[in-house]
């Protein structure tokens, strides 16, 4: 009874507050949103605010209270395309809030909300759909969900707790049912795109789309079947069963053949943009021709005295998800691949003719009318060198001290070894839990795509990129030379500058160290020089099935071996060996 009389007594409240706000102009829909979490806002609970802009920043983000009064926000701002600022009001109270967003002065996107009113507690929606404030809203939640310090070595076991984390998924708990508590967040390389996707349009109530495709050939990408549609997210808000179950599908049909489809082809989940800062949003895809996949998730740009960094973020066969930077380590692109599509893509749309059913824009649809970047097949056309050089200059447009850009390349061959060593460790906690098992190997090619253990736990894709970061670091001073227009050399001739550089290069390189955990669980330290001394070894250190001194490099007989208690059987060293061209050429066998 005392609960039905405070009802009564607030919704006049409600009604009046509501009128006030209406003799206001609000503006929604246009190049600003206004988006809040969650989505029915609880009285006492946070309320969690962000607007996204494709225009430019805004300058102030602000909120009014039902009696009218501003709130004082601490806000986090974030540079784009897509521009975007978020904050929260610790707890919210009856009545109807106006959410303002501003730029220099003038209201550019606002949105008005009612917390309390139960009569805009239906789980009914609208059926939206895919438009530029949805994409541009995925993009500012995927920055915001994998933002951390930059010098911070990001790495999880899986996409669970960073999904489970308030402070960074805006879209955490927005049925108000604990939704995310429970929920499997555990895609590997390939599944991970489609995963946020997919999470991302559970959220919100947009369709999603995926296909199936096979895995192409040596003398040609993969080709996909027709478009699978699935609207069951748009009608109404949809329990986590609902998601896990769409979440299984997507993981049982989609490879990483789905990203490597041809630039022409259109027929396909992805379609590829032309390299320019405005096109490449977080959320876009990089496809490298071998099919590993990551996903921008953030520019950081350039200043005086800092390098700028384009961060992405890939999952790997035993579900970890690490953050990488942009360069050539991480990011492979072959220029004369016939099995793949590489490069830079955006999900396709989904769009309608008129009242017509609901299908992936094609690319001449794309080239006219793009959501976010048109479509554009000027990768295809691009060596290796050019395109790393585009990037380079779209990192870093102002030009690279050539000091601070070989450091920041010896930081990110760091990073990628300091990654290697948890992938590593995670083969042997396999083996300690199964003492005496043997992880069977595949033959051929297989090794770099298979299921199982095998998958889980051996390193043949990220020894590869391992072997291609160590000869990029090494050929980094004859860089200075081939293109000094991407540095900036004061003056210095370039050939002056590369021996400056070679000479800095073998004083850091016994500096900087890495540390292992032997099978003895003592550790073991080992300088980047150390490394790169052993390079044939890492042609043949995938196997879990050896210890970590031998996937180390450690060579029989010496102290730092002594601790290996096992080594694969003959008949897996003999097919490695046989393998082996493979890795001293970095190059993946045709398929």
């Amino acid at each position: 009874m005392l609960l039905a009389i405070g009802t009564a007594l607030m919704l006049p409240a409600l009604c009046r507050a509501l009128d006030g706000a209406d003799a206001e102009p609000c503006p929604e829909g246009g190049a600003a949103s206004v988006w809040t979490s969650p989505e029915k806002p609880v009285i006492g609970e946070p309320l969690k605010l962000m607007v996204v802009a494709t225009d430019g920043p805004v300058s102030e983000l602000r909120a009014f209270a039902p009696d009218g009064a501003e709130l004082a926000l601490a806000v986090t701002w974030r540079g784009g395309p897509p521009w975007s600022a978020a904050s929260f009001i610790d707890h919210a109270v009856p009545g109807a809030y106006r959410i303002e967003a501003q730029r220099r002065g003038e209201m550019v996107a606002c949105r008005r909300l009612i917390v309390g009113n139960d009569a805009e507690a239906g789980s009914e929606r609208t059926g939206a759909e895919w438009d530029r404030r949805h994409e541009a809203l995925y993009s500012a939640w995927i920055e915001r969900l994998f933002d951390a310090p930059i010098e911070e070595n990001y790495t999880l076991p899986s996409l669970e707790p960073i999904l489970r984390n308030p402070e960074r998924n805006f879209l955490h708990d927005h049925f108000g049912q604990g939704e995310d508590e429970r929920l499997p967040a555990t895609p590997d390389c390939a599944d991970l795109p489609y995963f946020l996707r997919a999470y991302f349009a559970w959220k919100i109530g947009l369709p999603v789309a995926f296909r199936a495709c096979d895995r192409g050939t040596s003398l040609r990408p993969p080709r996909c079947g027709p478009a699978i549609i699935d609207q069951r997210f748009s009608a109404k808000s949809a329990p986590a069963s609902v998601f896990r179950d769409l979440s299984r599908r997507l993981m049982d049909t989609v490879h990483s053949g789905n990203a490597r489809t041809a630039l022409e082809d259109d027929g396909t989940d992805f379609y590829p943009v032309e390299l320019k800062r405005e096109n490449l949003w977080p959320g876009t895809v990089y496809a490298d021709p071998y099919g590993h996949i990551l996903v921008i998730v953030k520019w950081v740009p350039q200043t005086g005295d800092q390098a700028g960094l384009l961060l992405a973020v890939d999952a790997q066969p035993d579900n970890s998800v690490g953050r990488k930077r942009f360069w050539e380590g991480t990011f492979l692109f072959v220029d004369d691949v016939k099995s793949a599509g590489p490069g830079f893509k955006s999900f396709r749309p989904l769009g309608r003719e008129g009242q017509g059913p609901l299908r992936l824009q094609s690319n001449a649809d794309l080239a006219e009318h793009p959501f976010i970047a048109p479509y554009s097949a000027e990768q295809a056309e691009l060596p290796a060198e050019d395109f790393y050089a585009r990037m380079m200059r779209l990192i870093d447009p102002e030009g690279l001290d050539a000091e601070k850009a070989y450091e920041s390349v010896l930081d990110a061959l760091v990073e990628q070894l300091e990654t290697r060593v948890h992938a590593v460790e995670n083969g042997e906690n396999f083996q300690r839990h199964h003492p005496g098992a043997i992880i069977p190997m595949p033959t051929g090619p297989s090794i770099f795509e298979t299921v199982g253990p095998w998958e889980d736990y051996s390193t043949p894709s990220r020894d590869m990129r391992l072997l291609i970061a160590m000869d990029v670091l090494t050929r980094f001073p004859e860089r200075i030379v081939r293109y000094p227009e991407l540095f900036v050399l004061g003056g210095r001739v370039p050939e002056i500058v590369r021996e400056e550089i070679e000479q800095r290069h073998r004083k850091l390189i016994q500096e900087r160290q890495v540390a292992y955990t032997r099978s003895d669980g003592s550790t073991w330290r080992l300088t980047v020089a150390d490394i790169l001394a052993r390079r044939p070894a890492f042609e043949t250190a995938y196997n879990p099935n050896d210890c970590p001194e031998f996937r180390w490099g450690a060579e029989s007989g010496t102290a730092e071996y002594a601790t290996c208690v096992r080594r694969a059987p003959a008949d897996q060293r003999n097919r490695m060996e046989q393998y082996r061209h493979w890795f001293h050429e970095m190059r993946r066998p045709p398929r």
